[in-house]
């Protein structure tokens, strides 16, 4: 199916093939059997170099450029099989009758005993089909001149679709299984090569499994038979995707013909599209990691949804996600991070700088500006993000309310704790364990979740305790924003805003058995100042960096995040009693919410709290939260449950006087309930 207007076939001087094809055709003096794998179903462009000079390019499937290059070489059918339709002709020269041929070697004859069994039926085809037919041939009467002619083999190629469909599971072959595939091997084998009468040539007639993935196949086909041949064939690269850019955009505005690619029709009131070799460019670039065929449903999409041809990349977008309106489209995510900016200022406090920094790269996704530094930038993620610092600082607070700004609420924070991730083989959990091994059906968490909502923060805690293996997924979602799973599907990551968590750098550079190699905090206090805090995240990066190139040997992974790591400091005094006021109110509100019970905790007993809570501020709001627990929540529950049973009941109060805390670190809290309302609450923001 070519896209060219009509030309003589006598006017192609030469035609250059994939390079797929090429091999396949130069080989088949020495080989009989192949296996083409990889990207066997789509479309792939043919040159023709014509007489005058000139050149045209065609888009066509798989079996019309292996039919023009067989045929060329003297090849008179191209027949296939599967197990559905069974054998049926796919090309054939003109005046040549292989019906009867193939009735009579595929259907009940009389006189011949049916095979015992489907295997047992193909494989004696796929024998007679590689000697040509030989014996087989239902030649016509005696007296016919061409009797002769009729009896000669047949040169032909057969084409074996859905070949990873046949074996159940390959790496467990049942008994008929093994045998039908040795049978094959061993027809490979013996099948003798087939003169061709107008050449000196003598050629095998080709049997070409046609598989998804080279192992989809017993390996021992390939490896232990020479007279087999495995080939690739790639994904298309960014020539072929200009190329076929350039075919789609020939027929931009223009009805479909008998000579067009198809994309459908021409939608009602759309004229013909003026297209610029800057469209085509940003088309291909943007269509990277797709097929020929997907970039031509692209363009069906893109007349459907009337989509012009200058915004092809936003059809590419649809095509892949199955959406064209995105919240980042259409300004949606702007306006939600105008509306929360403040918002985020009030949750994460004291990191000015690191919020800041946070909001720029978001802002920056908002207008689609991402990368947009790099060639082909398309498909990344719209938002990539490092946090590094101390642990307890508003890491992972972060992640949530970026996750609530841009898409509404904190379920599209889709959480993994690297934690769980740091053994051997453990990126088969994110992306699906490969066929043939257990839980290859349920698919990858990460893939699956979001392939379900692909608008969602997507959180990588405490990166890294993460396996390297899961390091390697990582990279390839940074650079091409997509991953495929053990199932064969892709999923895309370029609608999701990524961030990763790690406390690397706050305990000085590690050296490979993960310990760190010199202190940290070489002021031996907490950085207060602005000029110990630059000191500080200087520290930080430069720890992040020995980590990455020298401990991990991932230098490529740490240039992927650029400019975007961003670095927490300690937490101020300030910042600690805001901090600890938050909690404390979150603790009463919790009491009143599960009994009825309202919680008073006096001026002095408060100061007594906070003291103790914010003396040691290395681990952040965490570490206030563990404070409180052991100063506040356990002496308190202990004295309800021992000393205040009896009085409790919804609507009492209960008052907490003093705090004392013993040299053995033994807590005491004076208490008291009553049912009424105290005179005075504290005053203080909790």
């Amino acid at each position: 199916m070519t896209i060219s207007h009509p030309l003589d076939a006598t006017r192609v001087r030469r035609t250059v093939p994939p390079p797929f094809a090429a091999e396949l055709t130069g080989t088949l003096s020495v080989h009989a059997q192949y296996v083409l794998h990889g990207n066997i179903r789509d479309d792939y462009i043919v040159r023709d170099d014509l007489d005058d000079g000139t050149d045209r390019l065609r888009a066509v499937g798989l079996e019309d450029v292996l039919w023009e290059q067989l045929r060329r070489a003297g090849f008179q059918v191209l027949l296939r099989y599967d197990a559905v339709a069974g054998f049926t002709i796919a090309r054939s020269v003109e005046g040549l009758d292989m019906e009867t041929l193939l009735q009579r070697n595929t259907r009940k004859v009389p006189g011949r005993p049916d095979p015992a069994d489907e295997e047992d039926q193909v494989e004696r085809v796929f024998r007679s089909f590689a000697r040509g037919w030989a014996g087989e041939r239902p030649g016509p009467p005696q007296d016919n001149p061409r009797y002769e002619d009729y009896q000669q083999p047949v040169p032909a190629a057969l084409l074996v679709g859905y070949a990873s469909r046949i074996p159940t599971q390959v790496n467990q072959l049942s008994d008929a299984e093994r045998t039908f595939f040795l049978r094959c091997l061993k027809i490979a084998e013996e099948a003798p090569p087939i003169p061709r009468a107008k050449s000196r040539r003598a050629l095998f007639n080709p049997i070409v499994w046609l598989a998804d993935g080279e192992r989809d196949l017993p390996s021992w086909m390939v490896t232990t038979g020479v007279r087999v041949r495995s080939i690739g064939v790639p994904m298309p690269d960014l020539g072929q995707r200009r190329r076929m850019a350039a075919l789609l955009a020939h027929q931009a505005g223009v009805p479909p013909t008998a000579t067009t690619l198809d994309v459908g029709p021409l939608v009602n009131g759309a004229t013909r599209e003026e297209v610029t070799d800057e469209q085509i460019e940003t088309f291909a670039r943007s269509a990277r990691g797709l097929t020929l065929r997907a970039m031509r449903e692209s363009m069906r999409l893109a007349r459907d949804r009337r989509i012009p041809f200058a915004e092809m990349d936003r059809a590419v977008r649809a095509y892949e996600l199955g959406k064209s309106q995105t919240p980042w489209t259409g300004g949606a995510v702007a306006e939600s991070i105008r509306r929360g900016e403040d918002e985020v200022r009030k949750r994460v406090l004291g990191q000015e700088k690191a919020v800041t920094q946070t909001l720029d790269v978001l802002k920056r996704a908002a207008l689609g500006l991402s990368g947009a530094q790099a060639s082909g930038s398309g498909h990344r993620p719209r938002g990539v993000l490092f946090f590094a610092g101390p642990t307890g600082t508003g890491k992972t607070e972060l992640a949530k309310a970026v996750a609530t700004m841009l898409f509404g609420s904190e379920d599209a924070c889709l959480r993994f704790d690297m934690s769980e991730f740091s053994a051997p083989h453990s990126a088969d959990r994110l992306v699906g364990a490969p066929p043939g091994y257990v839980g290859y059906e349920a698919g990858g968490e990460l893939t699956r979740a979001v392939r379900e909502d692909p608008f969602r923060v997507v959180l990588f805690d405490e990166i890294d305790k993460a396996d390297k293996g899961v390091l390697d997924k990582f990279l390839q979602v940074l650079e091409d924003g997509r991953l495929t799973d053990g199932q064969g599907v892709t999923t895309y990551f370029s609608e999701c805003v990524l961030i990763f968590t790690s406390n690397l750098g706050v305990h000085g550079p590690s050296g490979p058995d993960g310990r760190p190699l010199t202190p940290a905090d070489p002021l031996g206090r907490l950085p207060e100042t602005p000029e110990e805090q630059v000191q500080f995240e200087q520290e930080i990066l430069s720890n992040v960096r020995h980590h990455f190139e020298h401990t991990l040997k991932r230098p490529e992974l740490l240039n992927r995040f650029g400019g975007n790591i961003v670095v927490f400091q300690y937490i101020d005094r300030d910042t600690a009693r805001l901090i600890f006021q938050g909690q404390l109110r979150n603790i009463a509100d919790h009491m009143e919410r599960q009994s009825g019970i309202r919680l008073h905790v006096l001026r002095e007993a408060e100061e007594a709290l906070v003291e103790e809570c914010v003396r040691d501020r290395r681990n952040g709001g965490r570490g206030i939260g563990m404070k409180l627990e052991t100063h506040l929540i356990n002496p308190l529950a202990r004295g309800m449950f021992d000393d205040l049973a009896d009085d409790l009941k919804p609507g009492t109060v209960v008052t907490v006087s003093r705090v004392e805390v013993g040299e053995d670190g033994a807590v005491r809290l004076d208490l008291s309930a009553t049912s009424s309302e105290p005179l005075t609450m504290s005053k203080a923001p909790w």
